[in-house]
């Protein structure tokens, strides 16, 4: 008599299988939030550029910064990042700041804080690469 072969996995090949899929997930999902938080800190930085060029357009109406409407703390277009504007200089300069203030971009060690002046000077957290 020929017997029936029972088709399937066996319990070791199953485990195997969810061991090699842990693995690969473990790799490849912290470089996928490193690359979300890369692509996420444009947010920081249009908001920047945003705010320097209505700061810009404030200064040449008025001469001065002190009395512009972006001055203060707002949030990014993406709400990513907190934005704050501070006068500097007595009026002829200022600072802006984009701050983490939400995930995952709060754990963007090498990027928590992008600051832009009045001059164009670009500064980061580690002054790396983040511009």
């Amino acid at each position: 008599m020929k017997t029936a072969k029972n088709a399937g996995f066996t319990l070791i090949e199953v485990m195997i299988v969810v061991a090699i899929i842990a693995i690969i997930a473990s790799i490849a999902y912290p470089s996928y939030l490193d690359s979300v938080r890369r692509s996420n800190r444009a947010d920081a930085m249009a908001s920047l550029n945003n705010v320097a060029q209505q700061m810009q357009r404030c200064y040449t109406l008025n001469n001065t910064f002190t009395d512009c409407p972006s001055v203060g703390t707002s949030v990014s277009a993406e709400q990513f990042y907190e934005i704050e504007v501070a006068v500097t200089g007595g009026g002829t300069g200022f600072t802006a700041t984009a701050t983490a203030d939400q995930a995952p971009q709060t754990g963007d060690d090498d990027c928590l804080s992008f600051t832009l002046d009045n001059l164009g000077r670009r500064t980061s957290t580690t002054d790396g690469e983040c511009w």
